[in-house]
């Protein structure tokens, strides 16, 4: 449903980092982005977003890798949320119970947080037999601004993205997508946007891993029309944009699809 107070939400402004990952080495990724985004974040932003897996690249050495809730990578992104006055979300290697996780954070400035637990394992990459599968969908908001979290393989499957009755204004996906599928990630993206009229920010990584995949980024905003608010290729790149939630509201005003979409729910 539209949010009766939608005029007195502000925009939401976002920096975004198109990073270079350092195969497996957690010292170098955290050092890399604290230093790019020392030099780089110019101005108060609400949220930075941080790619999958981004203190480790996606690996499937979780045995080797992984954090507990309390580690090193959880104890970086809160003092960078803290240092920046905003909210930071990526993905990292969890271990909790026995099992391993792809575990998005929503880290907030306070040091509290919320998760997302991939739901979508790769299994042409083996996986789903590495880490367990998330259930949930979660929702976070933001300024009143409502955002779903998803993570790269997730954006394939648009049953578990639909946005029914309008439970999110933006579409938050975080990926290690690699080049040679990129021309299905520039097609999806789009889609999920215009299908579930919400903006899409989907963020990507660039440079090779340790298997000799190459990633060519690609990371973009489109709006709720399929336009695109931000687009970068091939290189590492830092940018903030903002986005305007009048205009969410009259562009499905203008196409109220949505009230005449299928009524379903998941059952597993």
């Amino acid at each position: 449903m539209e949010n009766p107070n939608y005029l007195n939400i502000n925009n939401l402004k976002i920096t975004v980092f198109q990073a270079y990952l350092f195969w497996e080495n957690v010292d170098k990724n955290l050092q890399n982005i604290s230093l790019r985004l020392s030099s780089g974040v110019k101005e108060k932003t609400d949220l930075i977003v941080l790619p999958e897996m981004f203190n480790t690249g996606f690996s499937m050495h979780a045995a080797d890798l992984a954090e507990e809730m309390d580690g090193k990578t959880m104890t970086w992104m809160a003092a960078a949320a803290a240092k920046y006055d905003c909210v930071i979300t990526g993905s990292l290697i969890i271990k909790e119970k026995g099992n391993y996780y792809n575990r998005m954070i929503w880290m907030l400035p306070t040091g509290e947080y919320q998760h997302y637990d991939k739901r979508h394992l790769f299994g042409m990459g083996e996986e789903d037999k590495t880490y367990t599968a998330g259930k949930d969908k979660v929702v976070v908001e933001l300024k009143g601004w409502k955002i779903r979290l998803a993570v790269c393989y997730d954006l394939r499957f648009p049953v578990w993205l639909r946005n029914n009755d309008s439970a999110y204004d933006i579409l938050l996906i975080i990926a290690s997508w690699p080049d040679k599928r990129i021309p299905h990630w520039k097609v999806l993206i789009p889609a999920r946007a215009i299908e579930n009229q919400s903006y899409v920010i989907a963020v990507n990584r660039v440079g090779h891993d340790g298997n000799e995949v190459y990633h060519s980024g690609h990371s973009m905003c489109i709006d709720a029309y399929g336009n695109t608010v931000y687009y970068k290729p091939e290189d590492e790149d830092l940018y903030t944009f903002s986005i305007n939630y009048e205009e969410l509201v009259k562009i499905r005003r203008s196409f109220p699809f949505l009230k005449d979409a299928d009524n379903f729910s998941l059952t597993n």
